[in-house]
């Protein structure tokens, strides 16, 4: 009769083990989950595709892709895309109302160059041209300029409208996916103009 209560009671210590295993099992899953880290290793095609899925339901191409103009509007330049302001390509007549802040915002045409408080901001070229585009820059200098909101991750500021705040929220793993996808894209030669300050934006426009 003993033997059955012992043997009763060790299978319940072991069930009871068990369940704690899987229960702890479950909640690091979870915690992992949370963290942003993946359950499994993706290959580089999973990670372009992924890339590719977060620009696109991300918008980027709506400021970093030159347009063409229709009759329903700017549409992106499927031959220039993400290659950024285009560099030969004269601005409008300039005010330098916008500089002072609480005025009107101005936006060139195909979105792609912003005159504000801030100054003239031109969207960059994202393909992997090795000297006007990212194609010399690593994984880490491509997270470090998102996260920091600095040019090559310690430079000058990411100026507005990119809204490098939200995209630093991604996680590192959604990161390194964007990147695998801006580096599989054909390079663009396209050198965009630096950014103009806002003293030198009315002296463009006292000329």
């Amino acid at each position: 009769m003993r033997k059955r209560v012992y043997l009763s009671f060790a299978i319940l210590i072991a069930g009871f083990a068990f369940y704690l295993i899987g229960c702890n099992s479950a909640s690091n899953e979870k915690k992992e989950q949370g963290n942003g880290t993946e359950a499994k290793t993706m290959s580089k095609e999973d990670m372009v595709k992924r890339g590719d899925y977060i620009v696109t339901t991300a918008s980027c191409n709506d400021c970093h892709s030159p347009k063409l103009m229709t009759n329903r509007g700017p549409v992106e330049d499927s031959t220039k895309l993400l290659s950024g302001h285009p560099a030969n390509e004269p601005l409008p007549p300039l005010d330098a109302k916008p500089t002072q802040p609480g005025n009107w915002i101005y936006i060139t045409p195909d979105l792609t160059a912003f005159v504000g408080p801030w100054g003239i901001s031109y969207t960059a070229n994202l393909t992997p041209d090795s000297a006007t585009g990212i194609g010399a820059w690593s994984e880490s200098t491509f997270i470090n300029t998102i996260r920091n909101g600095k040019h090559l991750g310690n430079g000058r500021d990411i100026l507005p409208p990119m809204p490098w705040g939200y995209v630093a929220k991604l996680t590192d793993d959604d990161l390194k996916a964007v990147f695998a996808y801006l580096k599989s894209l054909p390079p663009i030669s396209n050198r965009v103009p630096a950014p103009v300050s806002p003293p030198d934006v009315i002296k463009m426009v006292a000329k």
